[in-house]
């Protein structure tokens, strides 16, 4: 089993950029039904408040020990305030752009009985004078880097991708993408794409075979010029494609609390290991595991280098 390695991962730097929430909870419980419409009271007696997207990346880079700056955009409000708040407890260099003209993205999760209710989203494209001056950083901040981690959650932060992909390169960069949306070709380029299955399938349809599933990975990863692919499969494990082949890692069993975040703490597993210089295969292995135990614990959380020993 793959142990995280604290004096490796302390000397790896790394950028991640995308799309930067807030989560809130509302904890609860409910014993009746609303008079008002068919839907249950619930009576919050907890709040809590989490770094989410591509902050929950960030957050699970530095819970790794890994040096890690952000870059991304939050409102001129009080949930943006409140990020900057939580990146700066949890250790991230935070390197947010300031948008007067959009909200801080929020996602309300309004829970009772360890079951959640109803989600709430709060969030607005952002505008263009923001994601320009956001490039700008992103072209300086870029060289200090080891690995480059751009989350896209299809919000707009990443509307340049592209283009970040691009400076990255011209700079020898390892460039990981967790993928948003059918279209693929923005992300030309890249070092390793990582999706999970339905988004994948959303890119080259189903499949009835596991033959047939390397075989439309394969073409996508070649088609797209990446070094990998790696595929998170749920309770099938991880599947990683490259110019070698095909290799699988079978997922640990856990009990499954909330899936969360999930995808957040693979891709920041994963690049603090390859930032560390360890090989594709054993850095797939340890995310895998770190994996499977975010999702026991209750949404957006992080793992740390001590439960990976």
């Amino acid at each position: 089993m793959e142990k995280a390695n604290r004096e490796q991962f302390s000397k790896a730097r790394l950028l991640v950029v995308g799309d930067v929430m807030l989560d809130r909870y509302w904890f609860g419980d409910t014993n009746r039904i609303s008079p008002e419409a068919p839907v249950p009271v619930v009576q919050v007696g907890k709040i809590d408040e989490r770094l989410g997207g591509a902050a929950n990346v960030a957050r699970n880079v530095a819970a790794l020990d890994a040096k890690v700056t952000i870059l991304g955009i939050v409102g001129d409000d009080e949930p943006g305030k409140r990020v900057v708040e939580l990146l700066k407890a949890g250790g991230v260099d935070s390197q947010l752009e300031i948008d007067s003209d959009v909200p801080t993205i929020v996602k309300l999760r309004v829970i009772a009985r360890q079951q959640q209710l109803i989600r709430l989203d709060f969030e607005e494209t952002p505008s263009a004078k923001a994601l320009a001056h956001k490039l700008g950083r992103f072209e300086k901040l870029v060289g200090d880097a080891d690995v480059v981690i751009l989350s896209d959650y299809g919000k707009g932060a990443l509307g340049q991708v592209a283009h970040m992909i691009e400076q990255a390169r011209a700079q020898n960069k390892m460039i990981l993408v967790d993928p948003k949306g059918e279209d693929y070709e923005k992300y030309r380029g890249a070092t390793v794409l990582t999706p999970n299955r339905s988004e994948l399938r959303q890119v080259v349809g189903k499949w009835s075979s596991e033959e047939e599933l390397t075989k439309k990975a394969q073409e996508l990863r070649k088609s797209l010029d990446l070094q990998a692919l790696l595929l998170t499969r749920s309770e099938e494990g991880m599947s990683l494609y490259t110019d070698a082949g095909v290799s699988h890692v079978k997922a640990q069993a856990r009990e499954v609390f909330d899936v969360s975040g999930a995808g957040d703490t693979v891709i920041a597993t994963l690049a603090v290991a390859l930032a560390a210089k360890w090989p594709l295969e054993r850095a797939m292995a340890l995310a895998n595991r770190a994996g499977s135990i975010v999702v026991g614990k209750l949404g957006t959380a992080t793992v740390t280098s001590e439960e990976l020993q």
